[in-house]
């Protein structure tokens, strides 16, 4: 692997099969079920989480440690990697980032450190942007450019059937989930910066569902080539509904479907269903 290596954590949510036609190494974080810690990227840890989450079980989330991440580093330079360009996820929702910056101080290659600000496929869709970068031969330097650039113009948003499992996490003031629970709304979020913050809410989940399904619309006009996720934790019907009406409303746009892990479904809970929309202005992320 020549030239730059990316990296990225595990809350990319990469489809499966993309990070190795790109050649994009992973470090796994960590979701700890019930005392019992698993890396993202093992196959069981999302339906693990999905069930303990249904029946009560603590979940709770773990940043990669700094050698995990130098770790990475060291498969790259045996590879013949003369640069390293890591991008992780939103630096306001988890550590993740400070654990590579550490790693990075410690490595005798140039290591560029990316905060997206984003999370799931805001990530992804960027990350794959700047590995293709690097496959044509990009420096560091532009490669991390191409990240940011990506990251920026991406937008996320998310439905969630409970505020519940944010609050636990911190993520929404304890009051904020009350008056949810109270109205039964069920609520869009979106990321901002970074941060979750609340978008909107509706009385029911089939109204926010098609709710989320206008944003996407809204946000992919006028872009002649886009890319949607359509990501979820415990609910394949209800993305997989979604993903076939984008894919007829928005016919320039590839369209992909992929569930979220364990870290982030730790968050948000089962029933969780996002769509990230990103428009495809820094070099496309489409694969052969």
């Amino acid at each position: 692997m020549p030239g730059v290596a990316v990296i990225t954590d595990s809350t990319s949510y990469l489809p499966r099969g993309w990070a190795a036609e790109l050649g994009i190494a992973v470090v796994p974080v960590q979701v700890i079920v019930a005392g019992q810690p698993y890396d993202e990227t093992e196959d069981a840890q999302a339906e693990r989480v999905a069930e303990a989450l249904s029946e009560w079980q603590p979940v709770t989330t773990s940043r990669p440690a700094p050698a995990r991440f130098s770790e990475a580093f060291a498969q790259a330079q045996a590879t013949g990697a003369t640069a390293i360009v890591v991008a992780t996820l939103s630096s306001a929702m988890s550590a993740t980032y400070e654990s590579a910056v550490l790693a990075a101080r410690d490595c005798a290659l140039q290591v560029e450190v990316v905060d997206t600000r984003s999370i799931a496929m805001g990530e992804g869709f960027a990350v794959v942007s700047g590995a293709r970068a690097a496959r044509d031969g990009a420096d560091a330097a532009t490669v991390a450019q191409v990240i940011r650039d990506r990251a920026a113009v991406t937008r996320t948003y998310f439905y969630v059937d409970t505020l519940e499992y944010l609050r636990r996490g911190g993520r929404v003031s304890s009051a904020r989930a009350a008056v949810g629970q109270a109205l039964q709304v069920k609520p869009l979020l979106t990321v901002v910066d970074g941060r979750v913050e609340k978008l909107e809410q509706l009385r029911t989940a089939g109204k926010a569902l098609a709710r989320l399904a206008d944003l996407a619309v809204e946000q992919a006009s006028g872009h002649s080539s886009v890319d949607v996720a359509v990501q979820h934790l415990a609910s394949p019907e209800r993305a997989g509904a979604l993903a076939d009406e984008l894919r007829t409303r928005l016919p320039q746009a590839q369209i992909v479907l992929a569930p979220v892990g364990g870290v982030v479904g730790a968050h948000v809970g089962p029933g969780m269903v996002a769509v990230i929309v990103s428009p495809d202005v820094v070099g496309g992320t489409r694969l052969p």
